[in-house]
């Protein structure tokens, strides 16, 4: 998915990247059985630079026949919340890849009932919140009309170690998004194949690439705790350079990366 010219130096790196983060990808795929043939896998594709990277990994792989399965996207644009990509540069992305694109566009009302089961209503009426569970309400809609047993999401290894480090400071639990998630009650399952890569590794490929970035980014991505668990977990990786494998090890043995829910 390269676009301009790179430098030799450039190129050996990109190509180096590249294979280390398709051996993660591989290893992902085995170690948490992401994918079986005849799956029909439906992406999330925000635009951002890990979604974009997630669909050409699947779109790759998907080349191999190896497991055969086939895959679509759905681009979400939500009216009410200023964070956009350009669609014509989703509409080309999916075209190389041979993957067909969906686009739909709702919106949400933070004063919508619908939600609120008293659990945590601050939580549940926040712009986060109903954006993500709109969002998800869109591909779970989508993946049933077009008959996807898998949606893939585009979550890397610092996503799912903030969250667990979220849950465990602000919730009192041990837990996080798993790498799979199966549902009970619909035949769907949810995938996240970047969960053994590192946000870097992702950023720099993306860099190499030429990926486009986004035309408006989410007003609210830094408005959260989440920011500040980001700034908690580098300052443990300064302290223990091996604190992302204590962490991600302590979650694979506690069960925590496959769920039923």
């Amino acid at each position: 998915m390269t676009t301009g010219t790179l430098s030799p130096t450039a190129e050996q790196e990109l190509a180096a990247l590249d294979h280390k983060l398709r051996k993660l990808f591989v290893k992902a795929f085995a170690t948490y059985h992401l994918l079986a043939d005849g799956d029909h896998v439906l992406v999330g594709l925000s635009g951002g630079k890990d979604s974009l990277f997630l669909l050409e990994m699947l779109g790759r792989q998907m080349r191999i026949h190896h497991p055969h399965f086939r895959v679509e996207a759905l681009h979400v644009r939500m009216k009410n919340i200023s964070y956009e990509s350009s669609t014509d540069y989703l509409e080309r992305f999916c075209r190389q890849l041979d993957i067909p694109l969906h686009i739909r566009i709702t919106s949400f009302d933070v004063n919508d009932a619908e939600h609120s089961s008293g659990r945590d209503l601050r939580r549940q009426k926040s712009p986060c919140f109903l954006c993500s569970w709109n969002r998800r309400k869109q591909l779970f809609n989508l993946a049933q009309e077009l008959g996807c047993n898998k949606i893939a999401l585009g979550h890397h290894q610092d996503d799912m170690i903030h969250t667990a480090l979220m849950n465990l400071t602000f919730q009192g639990r041990f837990g996080t998004m798993p790498a799979l998630l199966k549902m009970k009650k619909m035949p769907l399952a949810i995938i996240r194949p970047l969960c053994m890569m590192e946000e870097r590794d992702i950023a720099r490929y993306a860099e190499l690439s030429g990926y486009e970035k986004q035309l408006k980014r989410c007003p609210y991505e830094h408005d959260s705790h989440r920011t500040d668990i980001h700034e908690l977990f580098a300052l443990a990786e300064r302290m223990n350079p091996d604190a992302r494998h204590s962490i991600w090890n302590a979650l694979n043995t506690a069960g925590k990366l496959v769920e039923d829910y």
